[in-house]
């Protein structure tokens, strides 16, 4: 029987939602990657070259917009929280739910080992929450077309697919939003 790396009296099952530091950026790596290998297992091109990478990370730390899910010890879960506006959501090929501002997530993932316990949800309701302290009424995020998982979690916590946008470098993505 192994030691538990966790204090005796503590609740294992208790996430911590904080702002990322730069000393997190190897394990934030270490969740994306772990994202990347279970997205090329489903068949899904999303993040299979070389992106996100540490530069990508990295500037959302500086930017004050990377935060992190921690479970015990362990950081379980990244996001980038950005305010808009996103210079890629600007032509859609569909019609945004609202006008105003917004803040847009991206680099969502959750590492595998922790898939269904809730993680996600969590950081879409710290999201949410950091969204109404600021009064921006609304939440957009983009994703894969084959990311099936994605696009039904996203439906589930109430987002609304919008449309088609275009990335930098031409790939589509389904674009969604949250009315807060």
């Amino acid at each position: 029987m192994t030691k538990s790396v966790f204090p005796r009296g503590i609740d294992r099952s208790i996430m911590i939602f904080r702002q990322a530091a730069f000393a997190d950026l190897p394990a934030m790596m270490a969740v994306i990657s772990d994202a990347q290998r279970a997205l090329q297992a489903q068949g899904v091109d999303q993040w299979q070259n070389g992106y996100p990478n540490e530069a990508a990370l990295s500037g959302d730390i500086a930017a004050g917009g990377a935060y992190v899910l921690l479970r015990g010890n362990l950081l379980i879960a990244t996001m980038a929280l950005l305010p808009g506006p996103e210079p890629t959501y600007r032509v859609i090929d569909g019609s945004w739910l609202t006008e105003g501002p917004y803040c847009v997530i991206h680099r969502l993932a959750v590492h595998s080992h922790f898939k269904g316990a809730g993680a996600a949800a969590r950081m879409l309701q710290e999201a949410e929450a950091l969204c109404r302290l600021q009064r921006v009424p609304s939440l957009r995020v983009d994703t894969h077309h084959d990311n099936r998982p994605m696009r039904r979690f996203l439906e589930k916590n109430g987002f609304h697919a919008c449309g088609d946008i275009l990335l930098d470098d031409g790939a589509p993505r389904l674009a969604f939003e949250k009315v807060l």
